[in-house]
């Protein structure tokens, strides 16, 4: 059987680079007084930037990655937290 589907494989430093961005929106919407975390899961959920504040530029960080290695590191995060 041939698998003809473009594979994609994300190094060290692509997930670095998210964890450092989801970093930085949510100390942005600490800062203005948000929830990160309610905001976080309507933009996932919606895709809807306004969920993410312009302070600190953090809606345009968070443009710079896809919602779904956003969510990847969410998950990768709290997998690797669980105890």
């Amino acid at each position: 059987m041939v698998n003809d589907e473009t594979m994609m494989f994300k190094t060290e430093s692509d997930a670095n680079k998210a964890k450092q961005i989801i970093h930085e929106v949510c100390e942005a919407m600490q800062e203005k007084g948000y929830d990160p975390i309610g905001q976080l899961v309507g933009y996932l959920l919606s895709g809807d930037p306004a969920y993410i504040t312009s302070h600190n530029d953090a809606r345009n960080k968070i443009r710079t990655l896809e919602r779904d290695e956003l969510l990847e590191e969410l998950v990768r995060a709290y997998v690797e937290n669980l105890s």
